[in-house]
C-alpha cells in the first residue's frame, strides 16, 4: 500500500515544507537500510546516542526526497530543492501516529502477542498453522519495540487477512503506545519471566503493564496455571472472552487431560469448551515448546480451525530457528543462513543484513532463494517485487530453487547472473553449485525445500566442536551497560584476544553496526585483521610494540602510550614518516603498577615533550581501577580516582583541544557511574559476565561438541592416559572430540568438572587428551552424535573457571582457533 505525501502530512499533523509530489510505500528509520529511495519516507529519530537529522544530507544524495523532522534544515529550499520536509514536535510519535492511522484501514483480526518469553515462537507457529487458510502478515523476526511495532504494522496491506504482531516492553509506560498502534482484536499472553525485570518493582507490575495491550480485545489466550497472570487478569476486570488453558482446572476453556511424551514427540489430549475432545502430537518434547504450541492450539480453535485439521497441522510444526547464522563456507565463501522461513519481508531484512557486512575482499553477493508460499499476491507480481528488491540490494548472482521461480524467470531479466532449478538436488548436481567460490551467500528458503542439505555441503568442515556466538546477546549486554551512561558519554569496547575468544571480526562488525565510539585490541596485528575485514571504527592499541609503528600508521591504529621511551620512539617514527597530529592515548598508573606514567611526577615532563613536537596529539588519557569489582577496595578506588582526576585535568588544561578522560571499566560502569567522565571501557561485561557478581547476564559464547563413541567399561578397568580414570562400577563412557589443544584445560579432568549431555551432568573421567576427552554418561539417555555442552546457555563458564580456581577471562580466551565459530543473530 502507498499514501500520498499530502495524506501522510494530515495523518501526522505536520507542517510541510516543500511541494514535491510523492507516493510513499516504505518507511525508514536507519539510513543504512535504504533500498527504494524514491518511495521512502525517512523519520529522523533522536535517541540518547544518535540523531537521525545528521543523515539527511547523505540520504538526499542517495535519492531520498521525503523526511519527517523535528527541525527543518537551514537553506532547505536551496540545498534540498526537490525534497519534502514534514516538521513535527517528535519524530517517534509521528511514526507511531502514522502507523496507527494505517492500522485503522484494516477490518481484519489482529493478534497482539506479548509476554516475557516465547513471543516470537508463538507468532511463527501461529503463522504456520493459519497460513493454510489465509494470508498472514506478521512482525518480522523480533520487531516488537517502540520502533519495531510501527514498522511491523506498516506491513499490513490489501492482501492481509490476519495480522500477528509482537509487542515487547522493558519498563512501565511503554505498552499504551504499542496498544494504540496495534489495536489488537485478540490477545495472547505468553509465559512471564525475568526478562527486563530490572525496570519493574515486581512481576505483578510487569504483568499489569503487559495486560494494557489487551484492552478492548475480543478474546485473550493465557495460561491459567500461571498464578501471577491469572491474578492480574482477574483484577484487571477484562471484559472479553477468556481463553485460558490449564492442566489443573477443568473449567478452563482448554483443559489438558494429559500429556504423553516419548523420545521425540509429545501428545496432548484435551477438552475444548467442556464439550469437544481431541488430541494432537507435537514434534517437540521440551517444556517451553510444548507450552507455546498449546497457546497456538487454543487460538487456532478459537479461529474455527477444526480439531481434526488442527491435529494434522500441529504434527507438521517446524522448529523455529529465530536466529540468523553466519558461517565460514567452503572455497572462500561466507554463508548467511536464514532459511527457517521465506517471505518477502524477511528476505528484505536478510538482504539488508548481508549488505551491511563489511567485506574488504569485495566478494560477489549471491542469493539462493526458494519459492515463496502464501504471499497473497499473484505469482507474477510477487516475483516481480522480489526481482526489484534483490536488484536494489546489490545481489549480483541469483539462484532460484522451485518451479514457481522457474516459471517467472523473465521477472529477473535485468540481473547479471541468474540460474533456476526445480529442486535442491538438481542444483547440487549442477556446474553452478560446483562453481561457488569467494562469495557471500545468503540462503533463504522454505523448509520444504531442504536447504539444510545445501548448508551441510557448503559449510566448511573444520571440527565437530564449535563455539556458538550469540550476537544479539552482545548487543543486549552493550545496551545494559549503556543504560548506566549519560547520553554524551562515549564507549570503548574491548575486543582483544580475538574478542575474548568469540571472534573479533564478527564482534567488531556488530559493535560498529551499533555505533560504539571506539574498539580496543592488544597489539597492532589484531587491529590489522579488523581493518582488512572492513572495520572502519577508531581502534585503540593497548600494547603497541616498538616494531609495529609503521603498521600503526598504515592502518590508522591509535596506540596507547605509557612510558617516555615509547613516546620518544613513536615521535621519531612519526616524524620520519612525515606524520603530524597522530592520535595517541596516554595511560596513567594510579595504583595498578603495571604500565603508565606517574600522575604526579611525570605529568609536567610529559606535557613539555608533547608541546615540543607536532607528530602526535593526545586523544585521551586514562587509567585502570584495580578493584572496581569489589566493595572491599572502594577506599583504594577513591584514592585512584583522585590521583587520576588530578593528573588528567592537568594534562587536559595544557592543550587547546578536548582530551577524553576515562577510568571506568565494566565493573566501574556499574559500581561507579558517577566516575564515567568522557568515556568508559567495556570488556568482560560485553561478553555476558558481570565482573562484580560473576553472574551470567546474556550469555554470548556456547562451546559445544558431540559424542563420537559410547563404550561400556566394566568395574575395575581404567580409561585414558596413565590409567588415571579408574572405573569403580560398570559404566558407560563417551569420547568427545575436544581436548587441551582446543582449549579444554587438563585440570578439568579426573572428575574435577563436568559438561552437559542432554541436560544432565557428565563428569570428565581420566586425563584430558590433546584432541579427545572422556566423560562418564552412565545413567544418561544418550547416543553417538548427541550434542555436548562444555559451557554456555545451560552451563555457565564460571563453573569451569571456579573449578580451575581462575577467572572466566582465561577460559574464554584459550579456545583454539581450530574450533569453528558459528554466529547467530535474531
Amino acid at each position: 500500500m502507498s499514501y500520498s505525501i499530502e495524506k501522510i502530512t494530515q495523518f501526522i499533523n505536520a507542517e510541510r515544507y516543500g511541494d514535491t509530489t510523492a507516493k510513499i510505500s516504505f518507511l525508514l528509520t536507519d539510513s543504512r537500510s535504504l533500498c527504494f529511495p524514491e518511495e521512502t519516507l525517512f523519520f529522523a529519530l533522536r535517541s540518547d546516542r544518535n540523531n537521525g537529522h545528521h543523515y539527511i544530507p547523505e540520504l538526499y544524495r542517495r535519492g531520498v526526497r521525503n523526511f519527517v523532522v523535528e527541525s527543518v534544515p537551514k537553506d532547505f529550499s536551496t540545498l534540498y530543492s526537490h525534497a519534502n520536509f514534514l516538521q513535527v514536535s517528535n519524530t517517534l510519535t509521528a511514526l507511531q501516529r502514522l502507523t496507527t492511522c494505517h492500522r485503522k484501514e484494516f477490518n481484519i483480526p489482529i493478534v497482539g502477542i506479548t509476554g516475557s518469553n516465547g513471543k516470537t515462537m508463538v507468532k511463527e507457529w501461529l503463522s504456520q498453522l493459519l497460513s493454510f487458510d489465509m494470508n498472514v502478515t506478521r512482525s518480522p523476526k523480533s520487531y516488537n519495540s517502540q520502533i519495531g511495532v510501527p514498522l511491523s504494522v506498516w506491513l499490513l496491506n490489501e492482501n492481509s487477512q490476519i495480522g500477528l504482531i509482537e509487542a515487547g516492553i522493558s519498563k512501565v509506560g511503554e505498552m499504551q503506545a504499542l496498544h494504540d498502534i496495534i489495536q489488537p482484536t485478540i490477545g495472547v499472553l505468553t509465559s512471564l519471566g525475568a526478562a527486563h525485570q530490572e525496570n519493574f518493582s515486581s512481576l505483578e507490575e510487569k504483568c499489569n503493564e503487559k495486560l494494557l495491550l489487551f484492552k478492548g480485545t475480543q478474546a485473550l489466550v493465557y495460561l491459567l496455571d500461571d498464578n501471577v497472570a491469572a491474578k492480574c487478569i482477574q483484577e484487571s476486570h477484562y471484559d472479553g472472552k477468556l481463553l485460558a488453558w490449564s492442566e489443573n482446572d477443568t473449567t478452563a476453556a482448554f483443559f489438558i487431560n494429559r500429556i504423553e511424551k516419548n523420545d521425540t514427540t509429545s501428545t496432548v489430549v484435551y477438552t475444548w469448551q467442556n464439550k469437544i475432545h481431541g488430541s494432537f502430537t507435537l514434534p517437540f518434547i521440551d517444556e517451553a515448546s510444548v507450552s507455546n504450541c498449546i497457546t497456538c492450539a487454543v487460538l487456532a480453535l478459537y479461529l474455527d480451525i477444526l480439531p481434526e485439521v488442527l491435529e494434522q497441522r500441529m504434527a507438521t510444526l517446524e522448529p523455529v530457528a529465530m536466529r540468523l547464522e553466519v558461517k565460514e563456507g567452503q572455497h572462500g565463501c561466507t554463508l548467511i543462513n536464514d532459511s527457517y522461513n521465506s517471505d518477502i519481508n524477511s528476505l528484505d531484512i536478510a538482504l539488508d543484513f548481508m549488505n551491511r557486512r563489511p567485506d574488504q575482499k569485495r566478494r560477489e553477493r549471491t542469493l539462493i532463494l526458494s519459492d515463496i508460499y502464501q504471499s497473497g499476491e499473484t505469482e507474477q507480481q510477487l516475483y516481480a517485487d522480489v526481482a526489484a528488491l534483490i536488484k536494489k540490494r546489490g545481489v549480483k548472482k541469483f539462484i532460484g530453487i522451485g518451479t514457481a521461480l522457474g516459471r517467472q524467470q523473465d521477472s529477473f531479466e535485468g540481473l547479471e547472473k541468474k540460474f533456476f532449478f526445480d529442486n535442491i538436488s538438481d542444483f547440487i548436481g549442477s556446474k553452478v553449485f560446483k562453481s561457488l567460490h569467494d562469495e557471500v551467500i545468503l540462503l533463504k528458503g522454505a523448509r520444504s525445500f531442504s536447504f539444510d542439505k545445501l548448508t551441510e555441503l557448503l559449510v566448511k568442515k573444520v571440527h565437530e566442536t564449535v563455539l556458538e556466538v550469540n550476537l544479539n546477546a552482545v548487543v543486549d549486554n552493550l545496551n545494559w551497560y549503556r543504560s548506566f551512561l549519560k547520553p554524551e558519554t562515549k564507549l570503548i569496547c574491548m575486543i582483544k584476544a580475538d574478542a575474548y575468544g568469540a571472534g573479533a571480526v564478527e564482534i567488531a562488525k556488530t559493535l560498529e553496526d551499533h555505533r560504539v565510539d571506539y574498539l580496543a585490541v592488544a597489539v597492532a596485528d589484531e587491529g590489522v585483521i579488523l581493518r582488512r575485514n572492513g572495520i572502519t571504527s577508531n581502534i585503540m592499541i593497548m600494547n603497541p610494540e616498538m616494531s609495529s609503528f609503521k603498521t600503526l600508521f598504515d592502518y590508522e591504529l591509535e596506540p596507547e602510550v605509557y612510558s617516555f621511551r615509547l613516546l620518544d620512539a613513536l615521535i621519531k617514527a612519526a616524524e620520519k614518516e612525515g606524520i603530524t597530529g597522530y592520535p595517541v592515548h596516554i595511560k596513567l598508573d594510579t595504583g595498578m603498577h603495571r604500565l603508565g606514567f606517574n600522575p604526579r611526577n611525570d605529568i609536567d615532563k610529559l606535557i613539555e615533550k608533547l608541546h615540543h613536537q607536532h607528530a602526535l596529539i593526545p586523544r585521551s588519557v586514562f587509567s585502570h581501577f584495580v578493584g572496581s569489582d569489589s566493595n572491599d577496595f572502594d577506599s583504594f578506588s577513591a584514592e585512584q580516582f583522585t590521583l587520576f582526576d588530578e593528573g588528567s585535568k592537568k594534562l587536559q588544561t595544557a592543550f587547546g583541544h578536548h582530551i577524553l578522560r576515562h577510568i571506568d571499566n565494566s565493573a566501574g560502569i556499574e559500581h561507579f557511574p558517577e566516575r564515567q567522565m568522557d568515556m568508559c571501557r567495556l570488556g568482560l561485561g560485553l561478553y555476558g559476565i558481570n565482573p562484580r557478581t560473576n553472574a551470567i547476564m546474556n550469555n554470548v559464547s556456547t562451546l559445544k561438541t558431540t559424542i563420537l563413541q559410547l563404550r561400556n567399561v566394566p568395574a575395575g578397568e581404567t580409561v585414558g592416559y596413565s590409567r588415571r580414570g579408574a572405573i569403580d562400577k560398570d559404566s558407560v563412557i563417551a569420547a568427545i572430540p575436544i581436548g587441551y589443544a582446543d582449549g579444554l584445560n587438563r585440570k578439568l579432568g579426573n572428575h574435577n568438572c563436568y559438561c552437559l549431555v542432554n541436560g544432565k551432568r557428565a563428569y570428565y573421567i581420566g586425563n584430558i587428551c590433546m584432541d579427545v576427552a572422556l566423560i562418564d554418561v552412565t545413567g544418561i539417555d544418550c547416543e553417538e552424535g548427541d550434542s555436548v555442552e562444555i559451557f554456555g546457555d545451560n552451563l555457565p563458564v564460571t563453573v569451569l573457571s571456579d573449578a580451575l580456581e581462575t577467572i572466566p577471562y582465561e577460559v574464554l580466551t584459550v579456545i583454539s582457533n581450530r574450533v569453528k565459530r558459528v554466529y547467530f543473530q535474531d
